[in-house]
Formats: C-alpha cells, sequence, structure tokens
C-alpha cells in the first residue's frame, strides 16, 4: 500500500476554534474535489502529530465532520463518505478554465500508446526490448559513485566527459570537426530543434520545410515564431529548384532538412542538390538545421556523410540523437554548431531546464569510450536489417498488388505507395484487425490524402512483423 503524502491544514489559533479550523479545512477540500469520495484520511494520532495539536482537537473535529456526513469512520480507518458527488459540489468554480486569457496552441497529435494486443508499425522507432540495460546500469552505477559529484548543478552545455565522446564519434562516424565546445546536449532531437527556434528565430521569419515531412519540427518551429514555407520532395529528396524560387520572392531565416534519410520517404539528398544547397546556403545567409535522425543505420553502400561535414561557411547546425541507437525514453540529444551559435543555445537552455543529466551522460559517455555503445550499434544495424527484409518479404508476399515501394538503403522505415486503395478506410479496418499504420495526410503539409503509408520495421520482431501484415491482408476492403 502506498503510504499517504503528509496532509496540509493551515492553522491560526487568532481566528477561532481549532476544532472547526479543521473540519472547515476538509470539508473545503471535499467540496473542491481535492479529496475524492472514499479517499482515506490520516489518522486521528498522525494528524495530530502532523498538526502540532491534541489528539482529541482532532478526534473532535472528525466527529464534526461525521455528523455533517463528510466523513466516515471505522473501527481502523477515516475516509470520505463514499456516496458523495466526486465532481466538487456547492458551486464551487471549475478549475478547468483560466482567469487569464491564453494563446490558442495546436501541437501535432501524439500517437497514443496502442491497446494491448495491438501491433503499430507506426513511427520509426528502436526495440526498447534490445538496450543493454545491464551494461548502462553498471556504468551509471560507477558515474554515481565518482568523486566528481554527478548530482550537483553542471554544465548547461552538457557533460565535458560526453561532449569530449560525441566529439569524437562525429569525427570518426560522420565527418565532422568539432570540439566539444560547439557541441550542447540536449534532451532529445526535439529539445535541441526548440532551443534553435528560441535562439534563432524572429516572428514572422520564415522557415523552408520538406513537404512530406516532420509535423513535430513544424510544430516546433511554429512555436518560436516562425512562419513556414513547404518544399517539395521526390526520389533524390528536397528539391532544391525549389528553394531557389523562394528565394527569389523572399529570404528565408533558415531550412529544416533530412538529407540522409529523408522523413518520411526515406529519400537522401542526392550529391549536387547537396553542393547547390550549401552553395545558397552561403550566398543568401540561412541556417540549415540539419536533423540526423537514423545517421547510424544504413545497410548498403556507404552512408552518406552529413551536410555538416561539407560546410566551411558556418551555416549548418546539425542535430543528431542517440534515442533511435538506445530507446526514445532515455531523451538524449545534441546539436553541433559554430561556438557562437552554441554559446547562445547554451544562454537558452540554462534559462529553460537549465542542464541535463550529467550522470547519465557520463554513463553513456563511458560506454562510447569503452567501445561498448559501438558494438551495441553494430549488432542493433544486423538485427535491423533483417527486419527490413522479413517486411519487404511479407509486404510483397501478402500485399504486392496493393503496395509499392523503393527498397530504402537504411532507416527504420518502409514508405510505400497504396495502389487502388482508401487508405482512411483500409487504416479503419486495419485498426479493428488490432493492426496500426500512419498514413500520408500525417505527413502532408496541407494534410492532404496522399496514397503513402509508412511501416516502422525497428521496434517489431520477425514473429511480430509478419503477424503485422497478416492482419493488414485480412483487413483489405
Amino acid at each position: 500500500m502506498t503510504r499517504p503524502w503528509t496532509f496540509p491544514i493551515a492553522l491560526d489559533p487568532r481566528t477561532g476554534a481549532l476544532v472547526s479550523q479543521i473540519s472547515r479545512a476538509i470539508a473545503g477540500d471535499i467540496r473542491r474535489g481535492r479529496l475524492q469520495p472514499g479517499a482515506s484520511l490520516p489518522g486521528s494520532r498522525t494528524l495530530a502529530a502532523t498538526l502540532g495539536v491534541h489528539r482529541n482537537t482532532v478526534l473532535a473535529a472528525y466527529r464534526e465532520l461525521e455528523a455533517e456526513g463528510w466523513i466516515e469512520t471505522g473501527s481502523r480507518s477515516t475516509r470520505v463518505a463514499a456516496d458523495l458527488p466526486s465532481a466538487p459540489v456547492r458551486g464551487v468554480a471549475s478549475r478547468r478554465g483560466t482567469a487569464f486569457p491564453l494563446e490558442p496552441f495546436a501541437p501535432p497529435p501524439n500517437s497514443p500508446l496502442p491497446p494491448k494486443g495491438t501491433i503499430s508499425l507506426g513511427g520509426g522507432f528502436p526495440d526498447g526490448r534490445l538496450v543493454p540495460t545491464d551494461l548502462l546500469a553498471r556504468a551509471l552505477r560507477r558515474a554515481l559513485k565518482a568523486k566528481v559529484a554527478p548530482l550537483d548543478y553542471g554544465d548547461p552545455q552538457g557533460d565535458l566527459r560526453f561532449r569530449t565522446a560525441l566529439g569524437v564519434m562525429l569525427g570518426e562516424m560522420r565527418g565532422l570537426a568539432v570540439e566539444p565546445s560547439e557541441i550542447v546536449v540536449t534532451a532529445g532531437s526535439q529539445q535541441a530543434l526548440d532551443l534553435i527556434g528560441r535562439a534563432l528565430i524572429r516572428p514572422g521569419d520564415v522557415v523552408a520545410v520538406e513537404d512530406p515531412g516532420y509535423p513535430r519540427a513544424w510544430a516546433t518551429l511554429r512555436a518560436a515564431g516562425a512562419k513556414l514555407a513547404p518544399l517539395p520532395v521526390d526520389g533524390e529528396g528536397l528539391v532544391v529548384e525549389a528553394l531557389e524560387i523562394l528565394l527569389d520572392q523572399s529570404p528565408i531565416r533558415a531550412l529544416y532538412t533530412t538529407p540522409h534519410h529523408q522523413y518520411p520517404t526515406m529519400a537522401t539528398l542526392s550529391a549536387p542538390r547537396r553542393m547547390r544547397l550549401l552553395d545558397l546556403a552561403r550566398k543568401h545567409r540561412f541556417a540549415v538545421i540539419e536533423d540526423d535522425y537514423d545517421f547510424e543505420f544504413h545497410y548498403e553502400g556507404r552512408p552518406v556523410l552529413p551536410l555538416a561535414s561539407s560546410d566551411t561557411a558556418g551555416c549548418v547546425i546539425y542535430v543528431g540523437t542517440l534515442s533511435k541507437v538506445l530507446a526514445p525514453g532515455l531523451r538524449l540529444g545534441f546539436l553541433a554548431a559554430p561556438s557562437a551559435f552554441t554559446e547562445t543555445i547554451t544562454a537558452h537552455r540554462s534559462v529553460t531546464d537549465y542542464m541535463g543529466n550529467q550522470a547519465f551522460e557520463r554513463a553513456v559517455a563511458e560506454l562510447m569510450e569503452d567501445g561498448l555503445l559501438q558494438r551495441h550499434v553494430r549488432k542493433m544495424r544486423r538485427v535491423y536489417e533483417e527486419r527490413r527484409a522479413v517486411l519487404v518479404e511479407e509486404v510483397g508476399k501478402r500485399l504486392g498488388t496493393r503496395l509499392a515501394f523503393d527498397l530504402p538503403t537504411g532507416g527504420m522505415s518502409l514508405w510505400a505507395k497504396a495502389e487502388g486503395l482508401s487508405l482512411p478506410r483500409w487504416a479503419e479496418r486495419c485498426r479493428k484487425e488490432e493492426v496500426l499504420f500512419h498514413w500520408g495526410a500525417a505527413f502532408d503539409f496541407h494534410r492532404r490524402p496522399i496514397p503513402f503509408l509508412r511501416l516502422g520495421f525497428a521496434a517489431l520482431n520477425p514473429t511480430e512483423l509478419r503477424e503485422a501484415v497478416r492482419r493488414m491482408a485480412a483487413a483489405l476492403p
């Protein structure tokens, strides 16, 4: 049984009898709905000790409340009367509203947790069941026992040891030459985008985004005051010619892009477009926010290096995450940019949540220094490549006449085109078959019902993937 919290009642001997003050306070809490019908109340000895009064004073207050029907006392417990209405009574104002005006804000809908028994192909999530929790727990214990206190306030920019390890990783794997001073650790890539928006964007600034694209990034940029300008995407990624047309019409403050595995189409930005994009950024002096959310998972050929690795003018703000390597719930991301910008970002970080989890950052730094995280990444790359193959085989076997797609060279999802299907109707029939997926309208800037769906495979094992596709086939209209 959960131990009750201390019961707060403010008493003032100057304002009347203590018995009446106690009874009025408890009755008031019941009226407001803070104490619900059937809720336990502290024993008379416990409450008397908490309030610093004689036990008989509390007993007298309880007798008064019982006589008025507010509470019920038994041989071993005292509770709020069970037959009271659950909502606040006697005309007390609802607390759902506010006494001050609010600015409307509608974030993109969160994907709810699927009901038990439902298989979700939504998102490009990793399999949290495969996180090396034993290694992580061991490293975390060592971090907590370190002589340098990991639970005190630390650097808002992130733990230096972790930033140093990140710098090594970015240099060896992604071709970025960055110093620890050019890295800021964040609570996931979403916080990195939020901080970038606070530091970079002024109300009314135009920010170009990919369409289809990532709605959560759009919402974050809008919250910073940006006016978004959608740009089309094709098989070679962002259509840079459309960006040139936009620049001829008006200046832009920034471009948000996912060039490695475009979200959600999985297209890789071609080399000529990469070079042209960087030229435009230098010429027109706008920031390129490069979200490289799943760089580690490239299965065929050599992974394409980030735009930031070719940036010589300081245009690119590089955003990365370890959520796909480990698990989203660990909330571990980062951004890399010229030190003048990371100083500004750090200042913004210091007035929001001030700092991240130093102990956890040091634990992950140890895994990186020992090569254990790298080994885990290699393992996950093999696992996810196998799962991609299973999904491709099952879709081809059961849905081959209805879905067409290009095999992605990396990533954690398929982007498939539906042939001769009403996706809203099929999605609803799939929901009844207990299988979920995201379809085109969720990623289109104008919420148009484009005939595509995104199937995430990394979070499901082969048995779950086969069953998911079987249910999708059973739900075909």
